[in-house]
């Protein structure tokens, strides 16, 4: 059951089918508001998908189906390792309290006992939010039909550009495959997160033990 301080969701800005703007915002104002630490060097970015596109997940706002399921082709939300070790789960998408303990987000959305194909299994990119703040960047090319038109409404805000004046580069983050996944989770893996602008895959299983191991 769920057991961390609930937080009202609707302080924060959330634009349907923006998943990774909204991160990116929340990811600020947690930082800016006192949450998370200054710099965000207790948040982390997680991109899910897989190589087919295709990662179901459940207790999710946009769902039409009782038990919240949607089959996203990417997904995007925030851990947090808090000042107490506790490890919990900001997602804007999801009806589960907000935030959850990352143990009851897994269970609740991913549903682990649900077999699943091996080609429909879910896939996690990391990567350190103060890396991500500094370097993501999204025009919003992905949104768009052949003529021009949005497949959905875009945020209010100018599309984000990266510190480094890049554009756009989305699709680098949510290029999630199978045969990127690390082997094991160790120190180079720890390490690789804060450092490369686009962290490290993980397989599920391995989720959780990345923030035991990284504590």
């Amino acid at each position: 059951m769920a057991s961390s301080a609930a937080v009202d969701v609707s302080q924060f800005d959330h634009t349907p089918y923006y998943c990774e703007e909204n991160v990116y915002f929340l990811c600020k104002n947690l930082c800016a508001n006192g949450t998370a630490q200054p710099d965000g060097s207790d948040l982390y970015i997680i991109f899910i998908s897989n190589d087919k596109k295709q990662t179901a997940l459940w207790h999710q706002k946009a769902s039409k189906f009782t038990d919240g399921l949607v089959l996203w082709d990417y997904h995007v939300i925030c851990v947090q390792r808090k000042r107490d070790s506790s490890i919990v789960v900001w997602d804007l998408d999801s009806v589960l309290q907000f935030p959850s303990p990352l143990a009851f987000y897994v269970s609740e959305t991913t549903r682990p006992w649900f077999q699943l194909f091996p080609e429909y299994q879910r896939f996690f990119r990391i990567v350190h939010a103060p890396i991500f703040l500094r370097y993501f960047a999204s025009d919003r090319r992905h949104m768009k039909e052949p003529d021009g038109t949005w497949q959905a409404q875009p945020p209010a805000n100018d599309p984000i550009v990266a510190e480094d004046g890049t554009v756009h580069n989305l699709n680098e983050y949510i290029e999630i495959r199978a045969v990127d996944a690390v082997e094991n989770v160790d120190d180079q893996v720890i390490n690789t997160v804060h450092s490369d602008k686009f962290g490290i895959v993980l397989k599920q299983t391995q989720l959780e033990k990345f923030f035991t191991h990284n504590s």
